[in-house]
């Protein structure tokens, strides 16, 4: 069963992985590391998927109410930059901030026509240094905080989940638009 189920997974993905098993990312504590190697193994297999698009398959979109992966990317940004600064910092995005961060917030018409023309690097790099905060973040908590709550039925835990599932969503859109790529 264990070796039908590895080799079902590896051949749906087209990824091969290096680990396997979710473990604690060391330097955390046991339930923040678990979340961590989580949004690590998803950060590694989305920048697989964009690393090496040209500028053109950056800035596709496949009809109009589609978004370009580099959008999407930007997206991704944003919402763990937004995340990170609510919860690891207690506090909203500064006006500087606002001003990375703002335009891929929002995926709609205005970040669609300001969000072309930039290599995936220039996203990979951003997200590269929004991650290195994360992490440092993250360190300095321990699981109890990740357990306390935000608001009235909101942990941390819950926000952090929701930074993962929303990279995974976001993973299955760039799959798509890649699929719609012309030949």
């Amino acid at each position: 069963m264990k070796h039908t189920l590895l080799a079902f997974l590896l051949l749906t993905s087209g990824i091969l992985f290096a680990q396997h098993t979710i473990e604690a990312a060391e330097g955390f504590t046991h339930d923040i590391g678990i979340m961590v190697s989580m949004l690590e193994d998803l950060k590694v297999r989305i920048t697989e998927q964009v690393q090496d698009l040209s500028q053109s398959e950056t800035d596709f979109e496949f009809d109009g109410k589609a978004n370009s992966i580099g959008a999407l990317t930007m997206h991704l940004v944003a919402t763990e930059a937004y995340y990170q600064i609510e919860t690891l910092e207690g506090r909203q995005l500064t006006a500087e901030e606002q001003k990375i961060f703002g335009i891929g917030g929002e995926l709609n018409d205005t970040s669609k026509k300001q969000l072309k023309e930039k290599p995936i690097q220039y996203y990979l790099d951003l997200w590269n240094k929004v991650r290195e905060k994360t992490l440092t973040g993250l360190k300095t908590k321990d699981d109890a905080w990740f357990a306390s709550d935000i608001d009235e039925g909101i942990n941390y835990h819950w926000a952090w989940y929701h930074v993962l599932e929303h990279s995974a969503n976001h993973m299955g859109q760039i799959a798509l638009v890649k699929n719609r790529f012309p030949n």
